[in-house]
C-alpha cells in the first residue's frame, strides 16, 4: 500500500477536513507514493518513538499530537529539528490525526469513554457541517460521460457509497450569438437540446475542484451549474455523554477512573460526596465546555489540563469536574490499531502501537 491510499482510507473515515482551522494534520513528512512497510500508533512523536519505529522496522508513524504545530524556524540537532532530521535521515513518514480524531465518533473521546465505563453514550456536541448540492445541466449524449469523470476525480460520494448521483431529463434552450462558438446549434438560431439536470452533492472544501473539473469536462462552451449552499448534522463532534454503571459518589469515581486509566494523578473539584450518575468528557483540554455538559445533564465533566482558576470557577458555579491529565489521551494508541486494522484489509504490513509512555511529567 501507498501512503497515498493510506491518506484516502483516513480521510473517508476521519476527514482532515473535521480538523480545527488552527491545526496541523495529514503527512507531515513523507513521500505519498512510499510503499508502507508498516504502521506505528502513538501519541506524540519523541525520539524515543521514531527509535521505536526504527527498531520494529516500521516506516509510518500516525500520532495524535502534530510534531510540526508551532512555527518551525530552523531544523537542525537540536529539539525537534533532530526529531525530523532523523524521521527524514531513515525514511520514516509521520502522519498526524488531531482534532479530526477528537471529532469522529469512535475517536479519541469514545476511547476515553470506553476505557472508563460509561454506556449509552452520545456525542456530547455535535458538528453542523457545510456542503453544496450542484445540480449540472448537460446535454443527454455526454450525460454518462460527465458522471463517470467526476465519480473518478472523488466526486458524489456520500460514507461507503459512491456515483451518488440524481438526473432529471428536460429541455434545455439558447441563441448563440456574436462570437460565441456553440457545441451545438447555429448562430442567431434559437436552439432547443434535449437535456438531463445532474444533481450530486460535495463537501465545502471541493467546490474550486469542482468547478474546475465542470468547466473542463462539459461540452457547452458556457456551461450552466449552480451551487446550492446547504448545512446539516453530522455523524462527529467533540466530547461523549454518557451513564455510569453505577451510582457513585465523585471521590469514589476519580479514584476509580485512576485506576481505570491507570494514570499516576487525578484531580477533582466540587463536593467529594456529590451523587454522580452521568459524565461527560472530553480528552485532552476541554475546558470551558463544563457549564455545556451540565446544561446536558452530566452530573460531572472530566477533561486535562484544569487551570486553577478554572477549577476555582467551576466550584463556585457548582459544576465538578475531574482532571485526568492530557496524557490520558494515549488509550487512542490501541484505539486507532484497532480502527486502522478494522479499516485497512489484505494487506501484510505490520500496525503497532507504541508500548512508551510519552508523558513529559513526573510525579512524586
Amino acid at each position: 500500500m501507498k501512503t497515498s491510499e493510506l491518506l484516502n482510507i483516513l480521510n473517508q473515515h476521519v476527514p482532515f477536513s473535521s480538523a480545527e482551522s488552527w491545526d496541523n494534520v495529514g503527512l507531515l513528512i513523507g513521500d505519498k507514493q512510499q510503499e508502507i512497510t508498516g504502521i506505528l500508533t502513538a501519541l506524540d512523536c519523541t525520539m524515543e518513538v521514531v527509535n521505536e519505529a526504527i527498531e520494529k522496522d516500521i516506516n509510518t508513524i500516525v500520532a495524535h499530537h502534530p510534531l510540526i504545530f508551532k512555527g518551525v524556524k530552523s531544523i537542525n540537532e537540536q529539539g525537534y529539528g533532530a526529531i525530523i532530521r532523523r524521521l527524514i535521515q531513515n525514511n520514516i513518514q509521520l502522519i498526524a490525526l488531531h482534532t479530526n480524531l477528537d471529532v469522529y465518533r469512535f475517536g479519541v473521546n469514545a476511547m476515553l469513554s470506553k476505557q472508563i465505563g460509561l454506556t449509552h453514550t452520545e456525542i456530547l456536541e455535535t458538528q453542523q457541517t457545510n456542503y453544496y448540492k450542484v445540480q449540472v445541466f448537460i446535454p443527454e449524449e455526454n450525460v454518462e460521460t460527465f458522471k463517470n469523470k467526476m465519480n473518478d476525480e472523488g466526486f458524489a460520494s456520500e460514507g461507503d457509497y459512491e456515483y451518488c448521483f440524481f438526473s432529471t431529463k428536460g429541455s434545455g434552450q439558447f441563441k448563440p450569438v456574436e462570437n460565441a462558438h456553440p457545441h451545438i446549434g447555429e448562430l442567431d438560431q434559437i436552439e432547443t437540446v434535449e437535456e438531463v439536470k445532474v444533481e450530486f452533492m460535495i463537501q465545502e472544501y471541493e467546490r474550486t475542484k469542482a468547478e474546475d473539473c465542470i468547466n473542463v469536462l462539459h461540452p457547452y462552451e458556457t456551461p450552466v451549474y449552480d451551487f446550492i449552499p446547504l448545512t446539516k448534522t453530522v455523524k462527529r463532534g467533540l466530547g461523549m455523554i454518557g451513564q455510569l454503571p453505577e451510582q457513585t459518589t465523585l471521590k469514589s469515581l476519580a479514584m476509580t477512573i485512576k485506576k481505570q486509566l491507570d494514570i499516576p494523578s487525578v484531580r477533582f473539584t466540587g463536593n467529594p460526596d456529590s451523587v454522580i450518575s452521568k459524565a461527560a468528557i472530553i480528552g485532552g483540554s476541554g475546558i470551558g465546555y463544563e457549564k455545556f455538559a451540565h446544561q446536558k445533564g452530566a452530573d460531572v465533566f472530566i477533561t486535562g489540563d484544569i487551570k486553577h482558576h478554572d477549577a476555582l470557577d467551576a466550584e463556585t458555579e457548582g459544576y465538578n469536574l475531574i482532571d485526568i491529565n492530557h496524557y490520558s489521551e494515549y488509550v487512542m494508541k490501541e484505539g486507532l490499531k484497532s480502527l486502522l486494522k478494522e479499516w485497512i484489509s489484505n494487506d501484510n504490513f505490520t500496525i503497532e502501537a507504541s508500548t512508551l509512555n510519552t508523558d513529559p511529567f513526573n510525579y512524586v
